[in-house]
């Protein structure tokens, strides 16, 4: 949280607001002082972010941006064309751009200004982007006497040769269908295209490197798990359909599918089996989160969640995403705000000039 300073601020603190408006403002911004030691200071958090177009335009929305200045809040675009030393100062840098150049700029960033908070660590993303890691960590967790269990569909890792699948599949015994992944998650459209493969011969005709996963029925509802820090919100969205046997005999090749789930297929309204509707324990959720979090050394991330169809307490866990779309996630403003300044309020906390 850095202290407004200078002569420019001094002398705007010296003049009268012009409006009840500006009054209350001000008010509201002493408010969200934090202890730094340093009472009735007014402070700001400046945040640098460094996102792709797209995802500045769906996640910096007006509403954000506007309770987060009445929060004390700063969004500075971080120039990609300069040194970031040479930019801010910041309190928090917020980001989701890839490659190893990036990566590398952020971690020697941190190392010479490690009291910058980085959301999230180059090192901790580049663990979720790679499919055949990136579930690794849910496997291991004990979520007994939490009202469900949460697994991972088997999978496969292929990554070279086509024509090697359908002899890799028989042995590592795995049951059509089969959803193909790409394995690296690189932000891409294409690491976003899904297939589903029905039959053994068509399993030839994938593109490597991929990630295997068998398809499991789920009532066509995919639950996404948004966390931001401790915070966890859950939407439904509308997935692919089951499929029975019939349709499986019926059937042969590989279909190709967009993304499956999105903000426009939205099922929270949609008149649904309360079986197929009803949403993961909050229990569950909570420890499986926390335990991600930890493990991961994630803060921003979001699960991809189904319940076996024609079980009340069978979960699996398909997907995890850094930095997910929260402009979809409803009252997505306060719950970021409200992290952010949670963040610096734990870092002053735990300053030793300050305990």
């Amino acid at each position: 949280m850095r202290l407004i300073g200078g002569e420019e601020h001094k002398n705007n603190e010296q003049q009268q607001p012009e409006n009840e408006n500006e009054t209350n403002n001000e008010q509201h911004k002493e408010e969200f002082t934090l202890g730094l030691g340093l009472p009735n200071q007014p402070t700001r958090l400046v945040v640098g972010y460094a996102l792709t177009s797209k995802k500045t335009k769906s996640f910096l929305q007006p509403k954000l941006e506007n309770l987060a200045r009445n929060k004390g809040i700063v969004f500075v675009a971080i120039d990609q064309s300069r040194p970031l030393s040479d930019q801010g100062p910041f309190d928090v840098i917020l980001h989701k751009l890839f490659g190893k150049q990036w990566r590398q700029i952020l971690e020697d960033y941190r190392e010479k200004y490690p009291e910058v908070t980085v959301l999230d660590p180059p090192s901790a993303i580049k663990h979720v982007s790679n499919r055949q890691s990136m579930l690794q960590d849910v496997t291991n967790i004990n979520l007994c006497d939490c009202h469900g269990k949460v697994g991972v569909p088997r999978q496969l890792v292929i990554t070279e040769d086509p024509s090697s699948i359908p002899d890799a599949v028989t042995e590592a015994g795995l049951i059509l269908p089969l959803v193909s992944k790409p394995l690296i998650v690189d932000g891409s459209a294409k690491s976003h295209q899904l297939s589903l493969a029905y039959d053994q011969l068509s399993l030839s005709k994938l593109d490597p490197p991929l990630v295997l996963q068998e398809f499991v029925n789920h009532g066509g509802v995919v639950f996404k798990v948004y966390i931001v820090g401790e915070a966890i919100r859950v939407v439904r969205r509308f997935s692919l359909p089951d499929i029975n046997k019939l349709e499986l005999l019926n059937n042969a090749g590989v279909f190709r599918f967009p993304r499956v789930s999105c903000a426009a297929a939205s099922a929270d309204d949609a008149d649904l089996d309360p079986g197929v509707a009803e949403l993961p324990p909050r229990p569950l959720l909570e420890k499986l989160s926390r335990e991600l979090r930890q493990r991961l050394g994630l803060q921003l991330f979001n699960i991809d969640m189904i319940r076996e169809h024609g079980t009340r307490d069978h979960f699996y866990v398909i997907d995890i995403n850094y930095f997910p779309g929260y402009g979809k996630m409803p009252e997505y403003e306060h719950v970021f705000t409200d992290f952010l300044l949670s963040v610096m309020e734990k870092k002053y906390q735990d300053y030793p000039g300050n305990k």
